[in-house]
């Protein structure tokens, strides 16, 4: 009963911290990314819903359960190998870290401590990575989103969080598909958006542009 009032208050606390912000999705197309956050107490999931009830319409992505992915060009396969990602690499170097719940509750936000305020933890902007490995575009998305960590080495963190084992952490922010990115400024309110481009040119791009639009605001 405690842990379903918990993970209530956080959805309420979500459904104003998200707000709305403009960002890129995967088309490319501008969008307006919503936060309302519909609270499902039977499944203690809070769940991240856009504006129009509808992810990017170009975006690959799969349901969190599992499902068909949409079509990414220049693949044979759904994905290449994912690397794992290093828990020691610093961000200063660039890199992603890989977060369990006990360094995510240190290092991004203590909703345990504070479950009815959002309060970040971070002394950078951050993204953090939704995935699991069977994901075929959490697998495309993971060297792209390697390679725009080292180009904004010391700028901004880039963490991943395995749905499959943290699944507390993805209930927390209602992960329904993935990949789902979400975009931590160092003030202000976090952003999510869900999926990946259909290249992986343009993915690389949308990485890019929402960092400085949305974590950086163009400095």
């Amino acid at each position: 009963m405690r842990e379903t009032g918990l993970l209530l208050a956080m959805a309420a606390l979500l459904a104003v911290s998200c707000g709305s912000s403009t960002a890129k999705s995967g088309d490319g197309q501008t969008e307006t990314v919503g936060a309302a956050i519909a609270s499902v107490a039977e499944e203690k999931v809070a769940e991240v819903v856009h504006p129009e009830g509808a992810t990017p319409r170009s975006a690959a992505h799969v349901e969190a359960s599992g499902g068909e992915s949409g079509a990414v060009e220049g693949t044979d396969q759904p994905a290449a190998t994912e690397g794992e990602p290093s828990a020691s690499q610093g961000s200063e170097q660039g890199g992603t870290k890989l977060l369990t719940k006990a360094e995510f509750l240190q290092s991004v936000w203590n909703y345990e401590k504070n479950p009815q305020e959002w309060v970040f933890l971070g002394n950078k902007p951050a993204i953090i990575d939704f995935y699991a490995d069977w994901c075929g575009p959490c697998k495309i998305a993971s060297p792209i989103l390697e390679e725009v960590s080292h180009e904004f080495a010391g700028k901004i963190d880039v963490y991943k969080i395995d749905t499959q084992k943290e699944q507390e952490l993805a209930a927390v922010f209602g992960v329904r598909s993935i990949p789902a990115f979400l975009y931590i400024p160092r003030n202000g309110k976090p952003t999510m958006i869900p999926g990946i481009a259909r290249t992986k040119e343009d993915t690389k791009k949308m990485f890019v542009d929402n960092i400085n639009q949305i974590l950086l605001q163009g400095k």
